[in-house]
Formats: structure tokens, C-alpha cells, sequence
């Protein structure tokens, strides 16, 4: 019963569309010659969302990790600078920050930053914010024990953080990365009203060409739908890849 609102959804949009409206998945169908150049042009935005997502989750972990640490440590201002940093970014909207980055930053500092550059600065920023309450929270979660024994060894902060605590609080907390990187890839999206040509932009581009946005922007979904499904289940292998090693 609980899934019948969804049928219902589906049947009334599949009406309403079927009155008067012309169909033309020829667009982007592999089996017309008009399709499959439109296909093509669709997916070879692909390389750029990856691009992009990639570089952006591996700043943003970085980053996200020197926050995290600072809670950590005895300096108060340390500590400060991690809940000001976290509230911060933590608070503005990903598309604000977009727009923030690549028209307002390079006047006030004299620089020049691409679209790539701006895109992966921007989701980093705000993500980095949320990396680093996952991280707190793994390297929290870590028995007290085991920072005694690294103390009874003479480990000093970085070495033990090195050796000790960050190799079992990343197998805590790779489900949640693995969220945060799904969520990259479809805030990526985002990065298109600056001019970026990965997949949604392509779409965009075609729709204005082809004068075909249901059956275009359907293609994208499907798109992002395939490429998420298959981000999650290498993410899930790696979870069980880990677990059997340990």
C-alpha cells in the first residue's frame, strides 16, 4: 500500500503527457543515427563530472581531516577555529559558494580561476565542513584503550594518529565518505550554471538544440542513475574488502 501513491504519480504523468504530447526518444536512442550522436555528446560530459567529483572529495577529505584534528588537540584556539570553520561552511548553500568562488573571489584577490578549478574549490569548501564531523566522530569512537597503549609506547600525537587511530577510525567511517562522494557526484551538477560542460551542462546544451527537454533530461537521470549505482557498489566492495582484512 505504501508504494501505491508512487504507481499512481507514474500513471497520471504518463497520461498527462500522452494528451497531445508528441513524443521523440529518437533524440537519444542508440538505434537512430540522430540518437547516437546525441548519446555520444550526453555521455562525454561524463569524464568531467568525475573529474570534477574526484578532485573535489580528495581536497575535501584533506581538508576535512586537518579540521577534524584541531578538535582534538589541548589549544582552545584550535578548537575554536574548528567550530567557527565547521559553521561556516557547513551553513552556506553549495550554489552560493559556487557562485561565491568563481565571480566574487578572483576580483578581491586578483586571480583567475577556470571553471574546474572553481568547481572543485567550492564543493570542497562546503563538503570539507562535513568531512570533518565524520572524522571527529570515527576518531572519537576509538576505545580510550588504545590511545593509552600508543601513549605507553612513547607515540607522540602524529604518530599515533598515523599508526593507531586513523587506520581504525577510516574503516569506521568509509560508509560515510562513501555518501559524502555520492553526494559530490550529484552536487557536480551544480558546477553547470558556471559554464562547466559535464553532463547535466550537455544536456542543457541539447535541449536548446533539439527542443526535446523530457526525453534529454530523462536520459540524465538515467545518467546519474547508472553512474551512482556503480559508485555505491564498488564503495560497498571496498567496505567488505576491509572488513575481511581485518
Amino acid at each position: 500500500m505504501k508504494h501505491h501513491w508512487i504507481w499512481i504519480l507514474l500513471i497520471l504523468f504518463i497520461s498527462g503527457c500522452g494528451q497531445g504530447y508528441d513524443w521523440g526518444w529518437y533524440v537519444v536512442s542508440p538505434l537512430h543515427p540522430q540518437g547516437q550522436t546525441n548519446i555520444q555528446f550526453l555521455i562525454s560530459g561524463l569524464w568531467y563530472t568525475l573529474l570534477l567529483s574526484v578532485m573535489a572529495i580528495l581536497l575535501s577529505i584533506v581538508l576535512g581531516l586537518l579540521i577534524a584534528l584541531m578538535t582534538l588537540t589541548k589549544h582552545s584556539f584550535l578548537r575554536k577555529v574548528n567550530r567557527v570553520y565547521v559553521e561556516i561552511f557547513r551553513s552556506i548553500p553549495i550554489l552560493v559558494m559556487l557562485l561565491w568562488v568563481y565571480y566574487g573571489l578572483p576580483p578581491a584577490l586578483g586571480i583567475r580561476l577556470d571553471v574546474l578549478w572553481a568547481g572543485v574549490l567550492a564543493l570542497a569548501l562546503c563538503d570539507s565542513a562535513f568531512e570533518a564531523e565524520i572524522f571527529r566522530a570515527g576518531i572519537q569512537s576509538i576505545e580510550k584503550g588504545q590511545h593509552d597503549a600508543a601513549n605507553s609506547l612513547g607515540l607522540g600525537f602524529y604518530l599515533k594518529m598515523r599508526l593507531i587511530v586513523l587506520p581504525q577510525a577510516i574503516k569506521r567511517i568509509l560508509p560515510a565518505i562513501g555518501n559524502q562522494f555520492v553526494y559530490m557526484l550529484k552536487m557536480s551538477s551544480l558546477v553547470s550554471v558556471i559554464g562547466m560542460t559535464e553532463l547535466t551542462r550537455r544536456a542543457d546544451e541539447l535541449v536548446v538544440s533539439q527542443y526535446r527537454p523530457l526525453e534529454i533530461y530523462t536520459f540524465l537521470v538515467f545518467e546519474y542513475f547508472v553512474l551512482i549505482i556503480v559508485v555505491s557498489s564498488l564503495v560497498r566492495q571496498l567496505e567488505k574488502k576491509l572488513q575481511t582484512e581485518s
